[in-house]
């Protein structure tokens, strides 16, 4: 198969004194005459930037990132200009995410609308650009948009939404009322009724002038033999993909937000949250109802008990459970320890005589 095109068109090039102007930022660095002229193509994490790209920093986590990124330019709040390396350019921004948010408008201007199939009024359920192989049945009802792909021995089911390009392999079920856009599916994928996948990552700007939204350009990866349950979501990723990793079992009701890393052969029970930018490595096991925040990892092989809420990361092969998670045996022993202070006082409060 031909490298994928992507999902959204792209605008630009800008110069740095546009996207400064654009921003309302300031052009810092040694030269910064000579750096307006500077032409930036797109946006990239800090980590995936080279020269000809704009890239960003809000978090003082990724301050590191930030020494060795490789971008034509960095926007970034004047606290944080004297970390940006030489030669790369800084746009100086009071608050650099929503300076983000402003350029992946410029450069994208048609991802902050979603668009679900990109078929027009009028056009048949199944659009003649679409490449449907042999083998595959599209049951009444379901829609599969302009330019997407469905492979030998796959099944969309009734009412189901197939976007535009978005591919899926082979021998998939894709259930009832189920609906897939951005996304870049594998084999033996089983997709539930009512599930969501590549909807928009929940970004916002937030400001005392109103929360300005992120568009959300990244994908969805669903890799082989995958299974998601009913009514489960999976945000498409911001600028980097959401990943699901093959084998890997989702329950029913599970969020998965964006820019979300799940590794090989994990089990995800109903009710659970993964909030973005989480990394969830191979074989991890999360219990119906936990809720993992967001920027962390949880190391290979882990196990997080029913309701537990993981703040921070987590080792490889390490077991969780409580409010914030804690190793089993630490939390064992503190609801030893409480239960017997508590007969203590129940003790001690009975022998006390009436006043």
């Amino acid at each position: 198969m031909m490298e994928h095109p992507g999902f959204f068109e792209r605008a630009g090039p800008f110069t740095v004194a546009e996207i400064a102007a654009m921003l309302g930022g300031e052009i810092g660095g040694a030269d910064p005459v000579a750096a307006a002229s500077i032409e930036l193509r797109d946006i990239k994490p800090l980590d995936e930037a080279v020269p000809g790209y704009l890239t960003f920093i809000d978090n003082r986590k990724y301050v590191p990132m930030l020494g060795q990124t490789r971008a034509s330019a960095v926007l970034v709040a004047p606290q944080l200009v004297n970390r940006v390396p030489a030669g790369v350019v800084p746009i100086i921004l009071k608050n650099p995410y929503r300076g983000f948010a402003q350029g992946l408008m410029a450069f994208y201007p048609g991802a902050g609308v979603p668009n679900s199939t990109a078929s027009s009024a009028g056009e048949p359920a199944i659009h003649p650009t679409a490449r449907i192989e042999e083998g595959a049945r599209i049951e009444p009802g379901a829609v599969v948009g302009r330019e997407a792909w469905i492979g030998r021995g796959t099944i969309v089911a009734a009412g189901a939404v197939i976007g535009y390009r978005v591919t899926v392999g082979r021998d998939c079920f894709i259930g009832p009322c189920a609906s897939a856009v951005h996304a870049l599916i594998g084999d033996r994928v089983i997709l539930h009724a009512g599930v969501r996948i590549g909807q928009d990552g929940f970004g916002f700007a937030m400001g005392a002038q109103g929360h300005l939204k992120v568009p959300q350009i990244g994908r969805v990866i669903i890799q082989n033999d995958v299974e998601i349950g009913s009514n489960s979501t999976v945000d498409r990723g911001a600028l980097k993909d959401t990943v699901i990793g093959e084998g890997t079992k989702i329950d029913n009701l599970v969020q998965i937000g964006h820019n979300v890393r799940i590794g090989r052969h994990c089990v995800i029970v109903a009710q659970v949250g993964v909030a973005g930018s989480s990394t969830l490595e191979d074989f991890v096991v999360l219990g119906g109802q936990c809720g993992i925040s967001g920027h962390v990892t949880v190391g290979m092989g882990a196990q997080i008990a029913g309701a537990t809420m993981v703040i921070e990361d987590v080792p490889a092969g390490a077991k969780l459970i409580g409010l914030p998670g804690q190793p089993i045996r630490d939390f064992l022993r503190e609801r030893g320890a409480i239960k017997r202070l508590v007969k203590q006082l129940q003790d001690g409060g009975a022998s006390e005589p009436d006043k």
